[in-house]
């Protein structure tokens, strides 16, 4: 095991000048995202990589503003407890401590705090674009593009494996599963996919054999997990395996893959297509984007925090690489012109290539970084890129589509006041019961 530091690995001759007077004013950036309960792997993978960007960054002199350069200083705050502790976290943050920017999740758990935060302008990344609406001009989604970039996976699949075409899927009925069904339903409806099955069951439900068992009974070519959580997603792939499936799965994520293998079989898993690459994938290397040494930076975790490595894990800190870039180009912290900088043009750079702040057919609002998105199997019991897919051309040609699914579930920018439904709903798709009227 190397002996090296995070900050040795990065800090490569010429990366950055070590100019400017110090300061040694903190300048603190708000991580305000699950850190318990069952989204703590959304939150707490993510916080850890934001804690090893800012040791990069300070080692080579911190952050430069006005000729000075500050430290930064990552404060964390979990969004799990309840609505009136996310709220008072996020006044703590931006009135005592004067956090610049407030990192997120999204979703319910944020929510409480969300107005509050924009009648302030503070500026706030979430991993949620379906939080986006015209009523948050200081709310941006520059990292994940969750869960438009799903489509990808799907269209892959359909190209190379067109004998799978019955598809079953299943997922919570909260911020995070709704807006992902819908997405889902409507990349299988472009890619010219029956629906055989749909369940959707409650956050807190945790019999994903049951589920399975339901999916499968109109035998599926395709198990489709859309946005589960890490836990459940584990289970219900190791449901599918205990129950005999042999066909393909379908999901947003495969956290912690290798435990995924050792509970069922490199053959089973070989069939999972999904959307998180590893960072030492050689795909990445030639791939001009603008998260700094991805290599690096996934040796550096892995180290720190062997087996750990989720789909959060470089998100936040690649919005922090944004981030950054903007205040330097503004040459303030002052979230409002950091905002100004990062939108001054219409493309900009993101994890994996150029991308189009974009969103107001379905968000009501430009506010999201929509590019390119990588499609990613388990090959030789690793995760491999297997291709690029363009979300922004799969919504100009499907963008009605998709708009149709989100207003079916309640999920359009002007629909979200109203609660998800709860409960579990398993709906055979046919003509006298289509799994989308449920």
């Amino acid at each position: 095991m190397s002996s090296s530091s995070f900050a040795q690995r990065l800090a490569v001759t010429g990366s950055l000048t070590r100019l400017g007077v110090k300061n040694r004013t903190p300048v603190r950036i708000g991580f305000l995202t699950p850190l318990s309960g069952p989204e703590e792997s959304w939150g707490r993978p993510g916080l850890d990589g934001c804690l090893l960007w800012a040791e990069g960054l300070n080692a080579r002199g911190g952050l430069m503003v006005g000729g000075r350069r500050h430290p930064i200083e990552i404060v964390a705050r979990d969004s799990a407890r309840s609505a009136a502790a996310t709220l008072e976290a996020a006044r703590e943050l931006v009135e005592e401590l004067d956090a610049k920017l407030i990192l997120t999740l999204g979703g319910d758990s944020f929510a409480p705090a969300l107005p509050w935060l924009m009648a302030r302008r503070v500026l706030v990344a979430t991993l949620l674009p379906s939080d986006l609406s015209p009523d948050t001009p200081y709310l941006i989604a520059p990292a994940e593009v969750h869960p438009l970039f799903n489509v990808t996976g799907v269209e892959w699949l359909a190209r190379t494996r067109p004998q799978a075409r019955r598809v079953a899927l299943c997922s919570q009925t909260d911020s995070l599963g709704l807006p992902s069904l819908a997405v889902y339903r409507a990349a299988f409806e472009a890619a010219g996919r029956e629906m055989v099955r749909e369940i959707r069951y409650a956050p807190d439900d945790t019999d994903a054999a049951g589920i399975v068992r339901a999916m499968l009974a109109d035998t599926p070519d395709v198990l489709c997990w859309c946005s589960s959580a890490p836990p459940m997603m584990r289970a219900l792939t190791e449901a599918a395996f205990d129950q005999g499936f042999q066909g393909e799965i379908l999901a947003c994520t495969a956290d912690d893959y290798p435990q995924m293998i050792a509970r069922t079989s490199p053959e089973f898993m070989a069939r999972y297509t999904f959307q998180f690459p590893d960072f030492d994938d050689q795909a990445l290397a030639d791939t001009a984007f603008f998260f700094r040494r991805p290599e690096a930076f996934f040796s550096a975790y892995t180290e720190r925090f062997p087996g750990a490595w989720t789909a959060v894990s470089w998100e936040y800190a690649s919005i922090l690489d944004l981030w950054h870039a903007a205040v330097e180009r503004a040459d303030t912290t002052e979230p409002v012109s950091v905002l100004a900088a990062m939108k001054h043009s219409q493309v900009m750079p993101h994890a994996f290539g150029p991308a189009h702040w974009t969103g107001a057919r379905i968000f009501g609002i430009d506010n999201a970084l929509v590019g390119d998105w990588p499609v990613v199997r388990i090959i030789d019991g690793r995760a491999k890129i297997v291709e690029f897919g363009s979300v922004l051309r799969w919504l100009d040609l499907n963008g009605e589509v998709l708009a149709q699914h989100l207003e079916a579930l309640g999920q359009m920018w002007h629909q979200r006041l109203q609660p998800p439904r709860r409960g579990r709903v398993s709906r055979p798709a046919s003509k006298a019961s289509d799994p989308r009227s449920a």
